[in-house]
């Protein structure tokens, strides 16, 4: 059996994968959450056939259904052109104001288009407004090729990048998101991607917002139906194909807390749009979120012997955030153990001691608490000294 032939029929056999596939009603909700940090607010009933809601900040997923069902990302898969293009100005290896000439290949595109003309000259920021608020398949083509030379050799940049973001049931062979047997993600990975662009590239995630962009006398509004809605909503992308249905990634910050809600396989532009918003309302309703301790800043302070300096402070490497049911933040407790004596020399990063938060007097974590300075060794009157203090300590 040719090749062609072979692929039609693994299109063939997603696609009916995905349309056969029950939509999913809230059977068995996934949580990254224990049991006793879960709200009891039950999260919206979807019919839909994979969706996810996630905290940016922990990244921790607050419910979800079916979300690692491979699916036809549409043009969600714009998220990750647009997220290797940012990544790529940010390296300093293309610049916003360079021009791409847009090729053949990319003017001929179909589908959804910014309608750049052959042999144009196109700055990569406008393409970049063409791709994010337009959904380009034009522009997304154009700029595959400025970055990578061809289309084919930025799918293996995809492929490579979803593997250092942890998206381990995605495959990427077009940047547009065109129909191919080998081209998949899922609404988990799709949700992860989303929050490496917000926490990764804040600055240019603001292009998402982006309500409506002209081009060669056109003006297309951006396919978000979700902007507008709630001011508290400032992107991320739609996606949609026969197969697929109608796919929408939508994020929201309120009161410090920033959600992302991933749709796919919907009925219609309005249901996508609806599934998200109640996902995203559900997830603010029902949950809080706890920057507790940041990295590297001072816990605690420690008592130094035999060193130039009587004390050292103490943090953690890692932050401590938590998301939990709202209303449980105020039966969080904090406690520390600490090593005793410390002597010095005591080096940056060493071990000195145990953070521990609990939740109604139960244990939910404890973290390694770290000398954040070097202490070193006291003069001999010093140790001298202190040897004598140790004695009554």
């Amino acid at each position: 059996m040719s090749r062609k032939w072979v692929n039609i029929l693994r299109r063939g056999i997603l696609g009916m994968f995905i349309a056969l596939m029950p939509l999913a009603v809230s059977a068995e909700i996934e949580s990254d959450l224990s049991e006793a940090m879960r709200s009891t607010i039950p999260p919206p009933k979807l019919k839909l056939s994979s969706w996810l809601l996630m905290d940016a900040a922990t990244g921790l997923t607050l419910a979800g259904d079916r979300a690692d069902t491979p699916i036809e990302p549409a043009s969600l898969t714009k998220l990750m052109t647009a997220y290797i293009v940012f990544r790529e100005i940010e390296r300093g290896t293309i610049r916003n104001d360079d021009t791409v000439v847009v090729s053949e290949k990319a003017w001929r595109s179909e589908g959804s288009r910014m309608f750049i003309e052959a042999g144009d000259k196109v700055r990569i920021d406008d393409l970049l407004m063409g791709l994010i608020v337009q959904s380009g398949n034009d522009s997304a083509v154009a700029l595959a090729e400025h970055v990578a030379g061809s289309e084919e050799g930025f799918a293996d940049l995809m492929n490579q990048t979803a593997a250092e973001l942890g998206m381990v049931n995605s495959h990427f062979v077009n940047s547009a998101g065109m129909p191919h047997p080998d081209h998949y993600t899922t609404a988990r990975d799709v949700t992860l991607l989303t929050r490496a662009i917000i926490n990764q590239q804040p600055d240019h995630y603001a292009m998402y917002a982006i309500r409506e962009f002209t081009w060669n006398d056109i003006t297309q509004k951006n396919r978000n139906p979700l902007l507008g809605r709630d001011n508290s909503i400032d992107g991320v992308k739609t996606g949609h194909t026969r197969s697929a249905g109608y796919c929408l990634v939508g994020s929201a910050e309120r009161d410090g807390m920033r959600l992302i809600g991933t749709a796919i396989g919907a009925k219609s532009d309005r249901e996508r749009a609806d599934a998200v918003y109640s996902l995203l309302r559900f997830g603010f309703a029902a949950y809080e979120h706890h920057d507790l301790y940041p990295a590297g800043q001072k816990v605690v302070e420690s008592q130094v012997f035999k060193g130039a300096a009587q004390a050292v402070s103490l943090g953690l490497s890692e932050p401590i955030a938590l998301v939990m049911a709202k209303g449980l933040g105020k039966n969080l407790k904090a406690g520390v153990t600490l090593t005793d004596p410390v002597l010095a020399p005591v080096a940056n990063g060493q071990t000195l001691g145990t953070l521990t938060v609990t939740l109604n007097n139960d244990e939910l974590l404890s973290r390694p608490l770290v000398a954040l300075q070097d202490v070193e060794a006291g003069s001999w009157m010093t140790r001298l000294s202190d040897t004598v203090r140790l004695w009554f300590h």
